[in-house]
């Protein structure tokens, strides 16, 4: 466009720039935020908007997924497993603080959450039959029975009823968990 000024998108493009840097593991609680409202935009424009933060939702907990599986694949022992499962929910809170946000309209929250709370249910469900996978292919039964209780002992499902802690930000490039989990371990070697 020659000779014309572009200005600012407002509303649509404030949240859509937020949920951008947001999917790619940004630290913004999305505080300050202007309020969303169906009937300020077109019903397409709507649309868009509402598939950018249902893809935004999902990519974060898809995210949270993958580290999951990275991290639990390094565990040495119960206690590496419960510390995954325990960052693994610290990741799970930013996306359901998003899905509830206090600017998004009453109507839609409870549909994001839903959303959110299926997925970390389907997740929990998965550990679940990992376990189960374990007594299948004839695991000792004492490491399957202990890999069942800190399953069970920390799930992901707590999210749903527990707040979420004070936000003491969020690493970006490690998609909310407090260390990368895909890093090459170091151990540490202590004399007897």
């Amino acid at each position: 466009m020659t000779g014309g000024l572009w200005a600012h998108g407002g509303t649509y493009e404030t949240w859509a720039a937020f949920l951008t840097e947001w999917a790619a593991g940004g630290r913004s609680d999305g505080a300050g935020l202007p309020a969303l409202r169906q009937e300020d935009f077109a019903a397409d424009t709507w649309d868009r908007l509402r598939l950018r933060l249902t893809d935004a939702l999902s990519g974060r907990l898809q995210r949270c997924a993958d580290a999951l599986a990275a991290a639990l694949g390094e565990t040495a022992d119960e206690f590496s497993v419960g510390r995954a499962l325990e960052q693994a929910r610290s990741g799970l809170h930013p996306v359901r603080a998003l899905a509830n946000h206090p600017a998004l309209p009453e109507d839609l929250r409870p549909r994001l959450l839903k959303m959110v709370d299926d997925a970390t249910c389907s997740l929990q469900q998965d550990l679940e039959r990992a376990v189960e996978g374990m007594v299948a292919e004839g695991g000792d039964p004492r490491r399957v029975e202990a890999r069942r209780r800190t399953v069970r002992d920390n799930p992901l499902t707590a999210v749903t009823s527990a707040p979420p802690p004070v936000p003491a930000g969020e690493p970006a490039a490690t998609g909310g968990w407090s260390y990368d989990p895909t890093a090459t371990g170091r151990r540490r070697v202590t004399p007897p």
